[in-house]
């Protein structure tokens, strides 16, 4: 059996195996779903096994997978719930993170430009990882799941701009003429949306929800390209289209019945959760250079530093966007929920490496840290959040 006949029976069947295995393994420790699919990655990878290579076709369902985590990132997001505070306060903390990120990668790189993507790697927050997980914990409503979603709003949309301005290959000048084309069309069409009633549109979704015509889906996907291919077209990163057209999606169909918006989140969900961001975790996995970072003791010991960095540039400037009244564990939480990053990472080390800017050195240990970060700080925060709880619960009890 080839590489990609392989690959097509494994990745599956492992996406399929991931949910039960994390929900027996989770008696033992609570381990995040998509780490889980990053390591068993791994393991079937050249690094370990060697049972998968990754394949041209691999490498193109996992970009669709990175665009589809995105779009449902920017079609999760309830801008109304964070704006005012939550966003102002996630705002500066961003730009805090950016500004020490920058001088810190050019004291760690080789070379000013590496540093650059280097800050990017360490302002970035990991918007897509941490919504499915605030979702199962019931926390995407409340305060403190705003904080954070507002965090994680801007540390992913604020490192795709940056991307675009500083990375794109253009003198300054150009690149923000390009990037501002784009957001002025990506502005407008998401404007004129939500100023019609699209009356017919949610009829004929409503129409073809239980049969094969399934409209709504395919008018999902038929958006993404565009503005996918849109970025592209203006030399963008693809995240920015992808995460453009899941704030055009939301906004296309928030005058529906709630009964069919639930239905249609119900089955957009079942095509990024269920098949193709599981796809992405894995072939992360898959790629992840273990043997280099292995071989390499500068490298291996650039993997904590670059940990302890997304505390210190990413976690502590959004102790400006906690909550009113937050407690000092809520608050440790929010530090390690920020400092949570993986896709842009993965993002920003890939065109570095392209580019030939970045060393793959650098680039192996910033993607270790990242996953690192989805293993260790999700965990740490949801415990130190549920501690909170606990504790205000046993105090209002007590004072009661």
């Amino acid at each position: 059996m080839n590489h990609l006949t392989l690959g097509l029976v494994l990745v599956p069947l492992i996406a399929a195996a991931a949910p039960p295995l994390v929900a027996l393994f989770g008696r033992v420790a609570k381990v995040p779903l998509v780490v889980f699919e990053i390591f068993i990655g791994i393991l079937i990878g050249p690094s370990l096994l060697g049972w998968v290579e990754p394949t041209e076709f691999l490498k193109v369902l996992s970009n669709l997978g990175l665009a589809m985590l995105f779009f449902m990132a920017g079609n999760e997001i309830n801008f109304r719930a964070i704006k005012g505070r939550p966003l102002n306060r996630a705002g500066t903390a961003w730009l805090i993170s950016l500004a020490v990120g920058i001088v810190v990668g050019i004291l760690l790189a080789p070379t000013p430009a590496a540093g650059v993507f280097v800050g990017i790697a360490l302002a970035s927050t990991a918007l897509g990882t941490l919504l499915p997980i605030l979702r199962d914990a019931g926390e995407l409503e409340t305060p403190f799941g705003r904080a954070v979603t507002a965090i994680g709003a801007v540390g992913e949309f604020g490192p795709l701009l940056a991307i675009s301005l500083f990375l794109s290959g253009r003198n300054l000048g150009s690149a923000a003429v390009v990037l501002v084309a784009f957001i002025l069309i990506a502005g407008c069409a998401i404007w004129l949306s939500s100023g019609a009633r699209h009356k017919r549109l949610h009829q004929l979704v409503n129409l073809t929800l239980h049969t094969s015509g399934q409209f709504a889906v395919r008018l999902v996907l038929a958006i993404l390209a565009l503005l996918v291919g849109l970025s592209i077209v203006f030399g963008l990163d693809m995240l920015l289209g992808a995460f453009a057209a899941g704030i055009l999606w939301k906004v296309v169909i928030s005058g529906a019945k709630p009964e069919d918006r639930e239905l249609v989140e119900t089955k957009l969900e079942a095509v990024a959760f269920g098949f193709l961001v599981p796809v992405f975790f894995i072939t992360t996995g898959i790629t992840f250079d273990l043997t280099a970072l292995l071989a390499d003791p500068y490298v291996l010991a650039l993997v904590p530093i670059f940990l302890v960095l997304f505390l210190v540039v990413r976690g502590l400037p959004n102790l400006l966007a906690a909550p009113v009244g937050s407690t000092g564990v809520d608050r440790r939480a929010i530090v390690l929920f920020g400092a949570t990053g993986l896709p842009i990472i993965v993002a920003v080390t890939a065109i570095g490496q392209e580019s030939g800017l970045l060393p793959s050195g650098l680039a192996t240990a910033l993607i270790g840290a990242g996953m690192l970060s989805v293993l260790l700080f999700p965990m740490l925060a949801l415990m130190q959040h549920q501690r909170s709880i606990a504790l205000q619960t046993r105090n209002f009890t007590k004072s009661s």
